[in-house]
């Protein structure tokens, strides 16, 4: 499809605790018995020769020789594309080769190309270069108004300046298909949300409202900030995965943690996740209760963008931990009926209902007293604080009126829940 496409790719990865990456191993993109390509992972000798080494994850790519193939089902490691531009950044990588992504196929453009082209201020501890001796970051240094300038560009087909297109391929990791950008000031590292002209509700604050409502509700969230940039909204995420000076944190998707290549997100559950935190987690009976506590606040703020790439875990090479939440937003809802995007329950129940929540708590080690103690007390904080909130974010009161018994505690979420 484009001249562009290389059949190999070097991994450099930040240790823990390090400022500097080091070369880490090669990605080849070798011809798959079926068709189509699949690609490979081999750990350089001085890595391995490296007493620091840890493997990038358990148990897809163990530390050893020789070259390794990606799991049942995988045409990569999930840990290596969880380091790859979400849709949105694909969207930008698509129009520098100027394909529009609402003509082509984003799976046109092979997945080294999109690991070679995306910015270096990606996601995680992992980068991708052209060479294993010499590390050339791809950064940029812009501010938020060209930033938003250069994403309205995308969105209105218009030409795109090359030097800001990086800024604008964020790692899959943050999710979605909406304009956003990594951003620094000084010390701070962000992602920038930006709103679009053509959201039918006032997006971004509603997700601001959502986070706030989050930790008011006691849930551990990413911390945020509400900003107008050129009589626009932007949501300012802070980065989880950046330590002081800069070290960065290993993470991996939900999805990469159930071994779940993309087009089979939709088996992707939380009751499967759940057993993977007994098996491998740090904390695990206090994740779990985080974990449920995480699907009762998307029902009660009608959140369910809630697929297992927007959910993640830190990986220190031995254990997972799970980080802060984020992408926790009020989707567009029409009528009374919604589903979560990920099961609920064992028996496969996902319908976004206090009561399908109840009927799987077991499962994450809770009691029902302890289950209805979680969703009483968080459809008492946001009963209580929704104003406030609101206030403090700047929804109109029709904006909020829109949101409240729509997408924000919607009646059909307590059908079934009797208090």
């Amino acid at each position: 499809m484009t001249s562009d496409n290389p059949d190999r790719a070097f991994v450099w990865s930040w240790l823990p605790d390090a400022h500097e990456p080091i070369p880490t191993g090669v990605l080849e993109a070798l011809p798959a018995p079926g068709g189509g390509f699949v690609i490979t992972f081999a750990y350089g000798q001085s890595y391995l020769a490296n007493d620091a080494a840890l493997p990038l994850y358990l148990p897809e790519l163990p530390l050893g020789r020789g070259r390794i193939e990606p799991g049942p089902g995988l045409d990569v490691a999930g840990v290596i594309r969880d380091g790859g531009p979400d849709a949105w950044g694909q969207r930008v990588i698509m129009r520098q080769f100027a394909l529009d992504a609402r003509l082509h196929d984003p799976a046109e453009v092979p997945l080294l190309t999109y690991l070679l082209r995306s910015g270096s201020n990606r996601p995680g501890a992992l980068d991708f270069q052209e060479s294993p001796t010499e590390y050339l970051p791809r950064l940029h240094d812009a501010s938020i108004e060209d930033l938003l300038k250069a994403a309205d560009a995308i969105q209105d087909g218009d030409e795109l300046d090359a030097n800001l297109a990086e800024a604008l391929t964020a790692g899959s990791s943050v999710g979605g298909a909406r304009p956003k950008a990594t951003l620094a000031d000084g010390s701070r590292n962000m992602i920038a949300k930006f709103s679009s002209r053509t959201d039918t509700y006032p997006v971004i604050k509603a997700e601001a409202a959502a986070m706030r409502l989050a930790r008011l509700a006691g849930l551990d969230v990413a911390e945020t900030e509400l900003v107008e940039v050129a009589g626009r909204d932007v949501l300012l995420v802070d980065r989880f995965d950046r330590d002081a000076g800069d070290a960065r944190r290993a993470f991996v998707s939900a999805l990469t943690i159930l071994g779940l290549h993309e087009m089979a997100g939709r088996h992707a559950s939380y009751h499967g996740l759940a057993d993977v935190v007994r098996q491998r987690f740090v904390r695990r009976k206090a994740t779990l209760r985080e974990l449920f506590a995480r699907i009762v606040f998307n029902i009660v703020i009608g959140n369910t963008d809630d697929h297992a790439r927007n959910h993640a875990a830190f990986w220190n090479g031995e254990r997972l931990e799970l980080t802060p939440a984020y992408d926790i937003c009020p989707q567009a809802r029409a009528g009374g009926e919604q589903a979560q995007a990920m099961a609920i329950a064992p028996d496969g129940g996902r319908l976004s209902q206090f009561a399908t929540c109840l009927r799987g708590a077991r499962h994450y080690d809770l009691s029902e007293a302890d289950a209805r103690s979680i969703i009483d007390g968080q459809v008492r904080v946001v009963t209580e604080h929704w104003d406030e909130v609101a206030d403090d974010v700047g929804l109109t009161g029709a904006e909020r009126g829109r949101l409240w018994g729509n997408q924000v505690m919607n009646p059909f979420a307590t059908y079934g829940y009797a208090t």
